[in-house]
């Protein structure tokens, strides 16, 4: 037997409701790649692993590493031991030489 019309679309909608939190969710991580990769001058690959190593340091979800690393966009304000992995990650990982650009210290 299968799904009344109302459960249908009762799990349809819990589906969407899913998607859209993926969706907000990658883009709230793709928005902090943006900025591990300028403030660390490193490529869009090293800042997704620079965020994955954080995440995995801290023992703090990558989403919410990315929501710490946006808020520290807009208010300054980092948890030390956020600034400290990120710090570290960053310097196993970069700088990239840009392009045109004298060269790094």
């Amino acid at each position: 037997m299968g799904e009344s019309e109302p459960d249908r679309i009762f799990h349809l909608q819990d589906e969407v409701d899913q998607l859209k939190e993926a969706v907000a969710s990658h883009a709230v991580v793709d928005q902090a790649i943006g900025m591990v990769v300028a403030l660390g001058r490193v490529t869009p690959d090293a800042g997704w692993e620079v965020l994955k190593e954080v995440s995995q340091h801290t023992n703090i979800k990558l989403r919410n590493v990315a929501e710490l690393i946006l808020v520290w966009g807009r208010t300054g304000d980092m948890p030390d031991e956020i600034r400290t992995e990120l710090g570290e990650a960053l310097e196993r990982y970069g700088p990239t030489q840009i392009p045109g650009a004298p060269p790094v210290g």
